[in-house]
């Protein structure tokens, strides 16, 4: 949440917006044990973040998901804006994967918690292994979904960096369909390492679902590289 601190630094507007939003969904989260409206209270939040920011989003694609669907959507990452460009304008119950350090900030974490998005403990491998089991589960059981930046973080040089198999893995284990998401843009809107938040245009690219229903977990660093080079083909031209 580097970006969130610079933003306060170069508009205090948009960190006030984000501890309002928060405290909001963490009030309105004590009537919904879904975690449905702190989900819906964040893409409202995503949505006044690029409004304020002058970011404009051009969406391709969005025929290809079913806004009551399951999905795992894996996004290469080039900057901090990329999450609210997809909470924005995808409308599905999206829960995350984030850092467990992400659950401690203020009103932030509180927000985490109560909607239901998964820590995922870093430095512990088992455990790591076991949250993948969890969100599998969540995506399973509760019919929402994820998304995931398999690059493990953002790249620096805006090339796609290799994928890790964890997104495969809980998408086959949940039996839940693959879109690949392509971000361009964001980079130059709020560039790494930066903390103020430019206007400009970025591009998100919806692509066509890749079933996982009969995949076994042996096939996932298939899948891994089949939605990499999916990424990679799109971003080249």
């Amino acid at each position: 949440m580097r970006w969130l601190r610079g933003a306060l630094i170069a508009d205090p507007a948009i960190i006030l917006s984000t501890i309002g939003f928060s405290c909001v969904s963490v009030l309105l989260s004590f009537f919904d044990s879904t975690g449905r409206i702190p989900a819906t209270v964040a893409g409202l939040w995503a949505k006044f973040l690029l409004f304020a920011s002058g970011v404009q989003v051009n969406v391709e694609g969005l025929q290809n998901i079913d806004p009551n669907g399951s999905y795992i959507f894996m996004a290469n990452h080039t900057s901090y804006i990329d999450t609210p460009v997809v909470l924005a304008n995808i409308s599905v119950q999206f829960r995350f994967l984030a850092k467990r350090g992400l659950f401690q900030i203020p009103f932030l974490g509180t927000h985490l918690s109560r909607a239901g998005h998964i820590p995922v403990p870093r430095e512990d491998p088992r455990a790591a292994v076991k949250t993948l089991q969890l969100a599998a589960e969540t995506v399973q059981q509760k019919k929402i979904s994820l998304l995931i930046f398999p690059e493990g973080g953002r790249t620096s040089d805006g090339l796609l960096a290799p994928f890790k198999e964890g997104g495969a893995y809980i998408a086959i284990r949940a039996g839940a369909p693959v879109v690949p998401l392509v971000l361009i843009g964001g980079r130059h809107v709020l560039p790494y390492g930066g903390g103020i938040v430019k206007s400009g245009k970025i591009t998100m690219r919806i692509l066509p679902p890749i079933e996982t229903v009969g995949m076994s977990l042996k096939e996932r660093g298939t899948l891994t590289e089949k939605v990499r080079n999916l990424l990679l083909s799109e971003l080249r031209q």
